[in-house]
């Protein structure tokens, strides 16, 4: 139903139309009360007016003529389908006066529809037309009748799909970004990331580092056999050449003491041309 609002009327003793309240003082902490064309409004002005019907509020609880229409039916638990014209009509027309006495254009849908059923009303209270073949004449309230229950299943209907979860106002939709690619992407690496990531790893691997002493059986015979097999056929062999530092130190060490002793038996000659010059390896000279 329409309902209009209207302002209190002005407390007694004020001037017609001042709404500045009792005791209310001209200027509050030098704050402006409000803004008139931009300038700054520090006081309530003694000659503000405004109309009774400046503020009204209208409350449309129907959606038209039809949904008013079939409110009362419903209401009063009408049979639809033989609806008391009299009693329907007369309720209507106390609604449409209630809203047409405010807003004329809000109330001419409702207007159309009183007009309707008076005229409904009219057509029932006059003797009904013959029809040939002996047929019963129409009901004038079975296009109404129908309206009203074609109505009533859209209603319903627009009910229950309004029940239904309805995205932005019940749920949102959770989206997530997927990036998919017909050929792999890898990361970019820089140097120094690989630098980093390889001082971590020599890092750890020195904390569970460990060595493994192999114990390898050298003969000096066979090493001293070794040289001078090397020597045989050579005038001189220099002395680094003796040496094979691909098997290891423990070769290299046992190497240099089969040298010395096939030095301390005489069977080689170790000989060097001037300080800091090369030093040569021949066989021992031995006269036949």
């Amino acid at each position: 139903m329409t309902t209009i609002t209207e302002l209190p009327p002005a407390e007694p003793g004020l001037p017609t139309g001042d709404l500045a309240l009792a005791g209310m003082p001209g200027v509050i902490d030098q704050v402006a009360l409000a803004r008139l064309y931009g300038e700054p409004l520090f006081a309530m002005p003694q000659d503000l007016y405004i109309p009774p019907d400046a503020l009204q509020v209208f409350l449309e609880a129907f959606e038209g003529p039809l949904d008013l229409l079939l409110y009362l039916i419903r209401k009063q638990n009408f049979n639809i389908l033989d609806i008391p014209m009299a009693a329907v009509t007369r309720q209507y027309l106390v609604y449409v006066d209630e809203i047409r006495s405010t807003n004329l254009e809000l109330a001419a849908e409702y207007l159309l529809m009183a007009a309707m059923l008076i005229e409904i009303k009219s057509r029932m209270l006059l003797p009904p037309k013959k029809v040939a073949d002996g047929q019963e004449a129409e009901d004038p309230r079975a296009e109404l009748v129908r309206r009203l229950l074609e109505y009533e299943q859209i209603k319903l209907a627009a009910h229950k799909l309004n029940e239904i979860p309805q995205y932005g106002r019940d749920f949102l939709r959770a989206q997530v970004y997927v990036e998919q690619a017909l050929q792999p992407r890898f990361p970019d690496i820089s140097v120094v990331d690989l630098q980093d990531a390889w001082r971590d790893i020599v890092k750890r691997a020195r904390l569970v580092q460990h060595h493994v002493i192999s114990r390898e059986e050298l003969s000096v015979r066979e090493h001293m056999s070794i040289v001078l097999r090397k020597l045989q056929g050579q005038k001189f062999v220099e002395f680094e050449a003796l040496f094979d530092p691909t098997r290891g130190m423990p070769v290299l060490v046992v190497t240099f003491i089969a040298l010395l002793e096939l030095s301390k038996e005489g069977l080689i000659d170790v000989t060097q041309a001037e300080a800091y010059a090369p030093i040569y390896v021949r066989l021992a000279y031995s006269p036949t």
